[in-house]
């Protein structure tokens, strides 16, 4: 069992280490390049739908061989799909990740990625991000 917690634990390091870099050569924890991208109408920057698509892409690989197997690298049970519910905490919380982002131009990644080379900025939006969370336990 601490064996399977171990390598569980390094798994997330390293999978969130890949990630962080991946933002951060991206270009995507800079916050003009992201509203650049939800510019539409002004001078919008496509290169957000070039790092969507490549997630996209890979996911769908994993996701099709991961419907085929049995047993994580862990050793643990795979777990099903989760359900798909459309319902008003889903809608409301859309909005307002919608709504931070494109004011902030971060969302909870990048702005992680962005703890280790922002400035003051980025402090607050995580202690705003962080207070949200909470927030949103507290309500539920």
């Amino acid at each position: 069992m601490a064996r399977t917690q171990g390598l569980r634990a390094i798994i997330a390091l390293l999978s969130g280490a890949l990630f962080g870099a991946g933002l951060v050569v991206s270009g995507m924890t800079d916050p003009a390049k992201v509203r650049g991208f939800l510019d539409l109408f002004g001078a919008w920057d496509p290169t957000l739908v070039f790092v969507m698509g490549g997630a996209v892409a890979v996911m769908a690989v994993a996701w099709r061989r991961a419907a085929r197997m049995d047993l994580a690298a862990t050793g643990d049970p795979m777990p099903g799909p989760p359900p798909a519910r459309l319902d008003a905490r889903l809608f409301v919380g859309s909005m307002l990740f919608g709504l931070g982002w494109g004011l902030a131009g971060y969302c909870p990644g990048p702005a992680a990625a962005s703890l280790l080379t922002g400035g003051i900025g980025i402090l607050v939006f995580v202690a705003a991000m962080l207070a949200g969370m909470r927030a949103a336990r507290w309500l539920a």
